[in-house]
């Protein structure tokens, strides 16, 4: 049997590219997400492509009773997964906190930190008492250096990335690992969905310079999860050519 991997977001961006290079190295999936059309054409895009078992599974992280759901279809049918990649995540606004939109604080809070918590404390327990499994959570520079009309989001990404470094410790005296990636700049949708829709806006992020692409962030976690037993890699920080420092780049 292949070893499989759950993953959150798992229909657009750096969820979808890594779904296609887990497939790649012979990972069966089971990918959650919320949008159903979009899940039906992925499993038929990979297992076309790759020929391993898609399963998919609506799953909105901010329903609390919706993850308990899931998981323990999940579990009760795969077992603990081999990798699971908290990916679901977003950002809403560029404008000062005080500006902010309650309902975008809330919801940038209910999905990149509890839905990302809660899909791990589900999973967790069984990953160590069958003593296997990588846990890989999508962090960001966002949460290393703090920028102008994110704080909210910057949060966010900042629990992210000390939420695994206490799993870390966690489950140390068990096979389990916990990786923490952190990309800088990549074209994803996330600055269409960061300003509702506006494409225009969102295009003009990535202007003047040549941001990752969704496909180098997937390639380092499959690259991540494929070292031998002993190596565990903790944190990975991930930068466009022409960036400093979280959201500082010099545009040509």
């Amino acid at each position: 049997m292949n070893p499989y991997a759950f993953i959150t977001g798992a229909t657009s961006g750096i969820g979808l590219a890594t779904a296609k290079a887990l497939a790649a190295s012979h990972y069966d999936l089971v990918l959650a997400a919320r949008n159903t059309e979009k899940l039906a054409n992925v499993k038929t895009d990979i297992e076309k492509e790759s020929g391993v078992k898609v399963t998919t599974y609506a799953l909105d992280v901010q329903d609390r009773e919706a993850i308990k759901e899931v998981t323990s279809q999940v579990l009760d049918t795969f077992g603990a997964p081999d990798v699971l990649v908290n990916d679901a995540g977003l950002a809403r606004g560029l404008e000062p906190y005080q500006d902010t939109a309650p309902e975008d604080t809330m919801e940038m809070i209910d999905t990149n930190i509890k839905g990302l918590f809660l899909v791990t404390r589900a999973f967790l327990p069984a990953m160590v008492k069958e003593n296997k499994g990588h846990v890989v959570n999508l962090g960001s520079t966002a949460g290393l250096y703090a920028y102008a009309g994110a704080a909210v989001y910057c949060a966010t990404k900042a629990a992210v990335k000390t939420f695994s470094d206490g799993l870390r410790i966690d489950v140390m005296a068990s096979d389990v690992k916990i990786t923490t990636i952190q990309p800088g700049l990549v074209e994803t949708p996330f600055s269409e969905v960061r300003f509702h829709g506006d494409t225009k806006r969102a295009a003009s992020v990535y202007a003047g310079i040549d941001a990752l692409q969704a496909e180098d962030i997937a390639d380092v976690i499959a690259f991540v999860v494929s070292r031998p037993k002993r190596v565990q890699i903790s944190d990975v920080v991930i930068m466009a050519a022409q960036q400093g420092t979280g959201f500082l780049v010099s545009k040509k």
